[in-house]
């Protein structure tokens, strides 16, 4: 039996592979249409025109799916493991709420492009990531609550480290593109899909978009802890 056989382990490898497969993929179809430039684009500009965008929004609504799947599962075990602690239960259904809310705004990012709908998009961005990383907060609770009987401290760590990359990662993302779009650097730059290094922002506009890539392979990163637990 190969060691994603076991238990349910394999729905956290899904999840974080299709994941990144449909960053991955869009990306390169955006680069190769020179619909956006090579070096670090927003992940939603890599899905705003079509035909990218169209794969973009048709993983990603996998993707919501499997994180459903994934957190409904967690959310099972630490009922199943934890029954007799109210504390803990409590925390876990809060766990559940959150990371179904996060899910949903991925939905959102799939379904509603950057460049057409921009709100509501930064609104499942916000339910995306802002909500998702409150979900990490209470999982690594849980993981610490949870120690050493149920989880090893080495797991408890690297979801913390993980947490920790996933807020100064908003934290810088936050920062740099309320920067960037104060009309300091111009106006309708939500709309630009390509930039020249002299460009007014453009370092800002780096630094946003390198955040947003890390962020998101945060969370990519925090659900690959689960492999061990869902086996």
């Amino acid at each position: 039996m190969w060691w994603f056989q076991q238990g349910l382990s394999f729905l956290p490898v899904a999840l974080v592979v299709w994941s990144a497969a449909s960053f991955v993929f869009s990306y390169i179809t955006a680069v190769v249409l020179h619909h956006v430039d090579p070096l670090v684009p927003y992940i939603s500009d890599t899905g705003t025109v079509p035909p990218e965008r169209c794969l973009f929004g048709i993983m990603l609504n996998i993707s919501a799916f499997l994180g459903v799947a994934t957190t409904y599962v967690r959310y099972k075990q630490v009922c199943a493991l934890s029954a007799d602690r109210a504390r803990i239960l409590q925390l876990n259904k809060l766990g559940l709420s959150l990371g179904w809310m996060s899910c949903f705004g991925l939905c959102i990012i799939a379904n509603f492009q950057k460049c057409i709908l921009y709100y509501i998009h930064v609104l499942g961005a916000c339910l995306t990531f802002g909500v998702g990383a409150i979900y990490m907060l209470v999982q690594t609770i849980l993981s610490y609550l949870m120690q050493p009987q149920l989880h090893s401290k080495e797991v408890f760590w690297v979801r913390l480290g993980a947490l920790l990359w996933c807020c100064s990662s908003i934290l810088c993302m936050f920062v740099s593109s309320v920067v960037l779009y104060s009309g300091l650097y111009g106006a309708n730059l939500v709309q630009k899909l390509h930039w020249d290094p002299q460009d007014k922002g453009y370092t800002t506009h780096l630094i946003s978009t390198v955040s947003e890539w890390s962020l998101a392979f945060s969370f990519l990163s925090f659900f690959l802890t689960y492999i061990r637990d869902f086996q």
